[in-house]
């Protein structure tokens, strides 16, 4: 329950984004396909748009009344999805242990940390273990296997693939898409992170996840959507594990960003492509630097 709880709040946010540049809303379905969910969880937030007074919903016809305000949305942390809950505590633990070959996790600590059931946990872990990266062992233990260099040039591989298909999607999508405005956003917080550095470099990891992910999304496509947890934990946490040059590293990454962001702004595919593998090849080459080999 908590889990579709979730669901509905993200849907509701995103709608409140995209009712901000329009009069109407669209029909059902096309309102589902927009916001990536079922037409029960269309019909829910349609239902607390109407109860807030911020549209006119009779049948067809759904008549924006007013702007959201900042206090119509929910919280970000309660729209984080349960899987996200668990994979930051896990990286949290995974980080906080040095990531070491051999680290134990064990998924009760882990559970009684996040406030949530074992099983929520271990399925986590299961799905992230089919990688290679953790194995199972008994009594709710697991171990860390390590990241070799063969596994990271896989890695980069799939996601080079993928991740220019979703940037081919994301030029292509219509002017009046939530994923422009939700790409806005994340531009402005690019210059507010290099404008202060010094400071708050490591807030880059979060962002660079917030970033991708919305370029995947683009791809309309569940096995690369789904696929993206891996690149997450692997790219956007394991060469936080080598602190060296960090700052360096993550600066070079947001002004990457930032022409990546004008290319797809651009609808170039063209640019886009080459803006998306300039970037890849350098997110390759720090993962490559951070492992350590014996």
């Amino acid at each position: 329950m908590a889990k579709q709880n979730t669901v509905f709040k993200e849907a509701y946010n995103r709608c409140l984004t995209l009712i901000t540049n329009s009069d109407h809303l669209p029909s059902e379905p096309e309102l589902g396909a927009q916001l990536g969910v079922s037409r029960t969880t269309v019909r829910a937030v349609l239902t607390r748009l109407t109860e807030t007074g911020l549209i006119a919903w009779d049948r067809r016809d759904k008549i924006v009344l007013r702007a959201p305000l900042e206090a119509d949305f929910f919280p970000t942390e309660e729209t984080d999805s349960l899987s996200e809950i668990i994979e930051r505590s896990f990286m949290r633990r995974i980080l906080a242990g040095g990531a070491q070959p051999g680290m134990q996790i064990n998924e009760l600590e882990l559970a009684r940390e996040i406030g949530i059931g074992t099983t929520s946990v271990r399925e986590f872990l299961i799905r992230f273990s089919r990688f290679g990266l953790i194995e199972k062992r008994p009594n709710s233990h697991w171990i860390l296997k390590g990241f070799t260099r063969e596994f990271a040039l896989e890695l980069t591989e799939v996601r080079e693939m993928f991740e220019l298909r979703s940037a081919r999607g994301f030029v292509g999508l219509p002017d009046d898409h939530p994923a422009w405005v939700d790409l806005d956003e994340i531009e402005s917080v690019h210059h507010t992170l290099l404008a202060d550095i010094d400071a708050r470099y490591q807030e880059f990891s979060e962002l660079d996840e917030r970033f991708h992910l919305l370029v995947q999304r683009a791809s309309r496509n569940r096995f690369i959507i789904d696929f993206y947890d891996i690149i997450t934990i692997v790219f956007h946490y394991h060469y936080q594990w080598n602190k060296t040059n960090a700052r360096t590293r993550n600066q070079r990454a947001l002004e990457e960003h930032l022409v990546y962001i004008d290319a797809l702004r651009s609808r170039d595919p063209k640019r886009a492509e080459e803006a998306c593998r300039l970037h890849l090849r350098s997110a390759r080459e720090t993962l490559l630097q951070s492992i350590q080999e014996p």
